[in-house]
């Protein structure tokens, strides 16, 4: 077994440099160079195939710190660019267009920077929250300024966006369906600030989601989880309430395998390996060999398009369960990693290097559109993790 596992780390280690060169060589001096408005303009939304900006496009304020966050991660990382400035140019927008009187962020700009959508979306501050907490990491100067931020993000949503018994509405007033998937993003940024103020509330809120994830989220027959709740967190009625998103299988199993080995739960690392199992077994197209949209909550198939972000969660959770686990077991997840950057690639082979392309059908080619920006925090985030995994001692 041990011969094995090694076999498929050296497979791994290979694909990891590949990767690595393509993001610090290609995907990074482009989102940077073509991706971001000079001097003052923040982040575009997309990059057509030529290597083009969309100057047109409306702007959505997730873009931003998403962005934000890709270049202090590749600070982090060695990267030799411009991460400071890329940082700072994705913040500094980011604040001026969206930042809201009560310290929320709006929903949408037009392209000159005006503030077409103010309203309230948790998606939105849930990334704020993150990508401050990035900046409080590679910028201890401004820790003290970020960490005001997010206590002042924090306590708007406690105030006015708490949810009577757990977790958070998606509007004031109140109306359904509430969702898995922004406390998704929350339960990451919570984990973020745990590393960069271990005094602060954020370990607790953590626990919060996840607790809420295992008790609510996650189907108690199925193990999979679900992605719309009624007021009382019960599934939706109807269809809305029995789709199961693979990406989101794989990108929780990511969480709470990371929750759970800092918290020693065993339950946490169950859950995560039956969701896995799922996104793994009845999420991966058998003729594409890629991960699909979405599911009904009988495993059958909801939507058959492939978009590039799930083959990342995929890529994330093997990779951290690998880390997780031991023998017969690491070598299954670390075999199923592979098999993930496998279904990266084909979104990555693009004319112009450093770009990507967003969707597959089920029954055509890949479509020739627009690479958006939002996708790049993914694949920032699958690089960096199959990095940072394949650095320990996995035999």
């Amino acid at each position: 077994m041990a011969d094995q596992v090694m076999s498929v780390t050296s497979q791994l280690s290979d694909e990891a440099k590949r990767l690595r060169r393509w993001l610090d060589e290609d995907a990074l001096p482009m989102w940077w160079k073509v991706g971001a408005g000079k001097p003052d303009g923040g982040f575009y939304e997309r990059i057509d195939q030529n290597g083009k900006p969309m100057l047109g496009d409306n702007r959505r304020s997730r873009v931003q710190p998403r962005q934000a966050y890709c270049y202090a991660a590749a600070g982090q990382k060695g990267w030799n660019g411009e991460w400071k400035k890329a940082v700072d140019h994705g913040l500094h927008w980011f604040d001026k267009v969206f930042r809201l009187e009560n310290g929320l962020y709006g929903n949408l700009a037009d392209s000159s920077g005006k503030l077409i959508d103010p309203t309230f979306d948790f998606y939105n501050q849930a990334f704020a929250l993150f990508a401050a907490a990035e900046t409080a990491r590679v910028f201890p100067e401004r820790k003290a300024e970020m960490l005001e931020r997010a206590h002042g993000i924090l306590d708007v949503l406690q105030r006015d966006y708490a949810h009577p018994v757990t977790g958070f509405e998606e509007a004031n007033p109140p109306v359904e369906p509430l969702c898995s998937n922004p406390h998704m993003h929350f339960f990451e940024a919570m984990l973020a600030w745990e590393k960069v103020d271990p005094e602060g509330p954020w370990r607790g809120l953590a626990d919060d989601v996840a607790h809420l994830a295992m008790d609510k989220f996650i189907d108690a027959q199925s193990g999979g989880l679900r992605e719309f709740f009624d007021r009382d967190w019960n599934p939706m009625p109807g269809e809305k309430g029995r789709i199961m998103e693979p990406g989101h299988q794989f990108e929780w199993a990511w969480l709470l395998t990371r929750w759970g080995s800092l918290r020693g739960d065993s339950s946490a690392l169950s859950k995560a390996k039956r969701m896995f199992d799922i996104g793994e077994k009845y999420g991966i197209c058998p003729r594409r060999k890629v991960a699909m949209m979405s599911l009904y909550d009988d495993f059958t198939v909801h939507d058959a398009l492939a978009r590039l972000w799930p083959q990342t969660e995929w890529l994330k959770a093997a990779v951290r369960l690998a880390a997780a686990t031991h023998g017969e077991e690491r070598h299954r997840y670390l075999s199923s990693a592979l098999r993930a950057v496998g279904a990266l690639q084909p979104f990555l082979h693009t004319p112009v290097s450093g770009l990507w392309f967003d969707k597959w059908p089920h029954d055509a080619p890949m479509i020739d559109e627009p690479a958006p920006a939002s996708t790049f925090y993914h694949i920032v985030c699958a690089i960096y993790e199959l990095d940072e995994v394949l650095k320990q001692d996995l035999m």
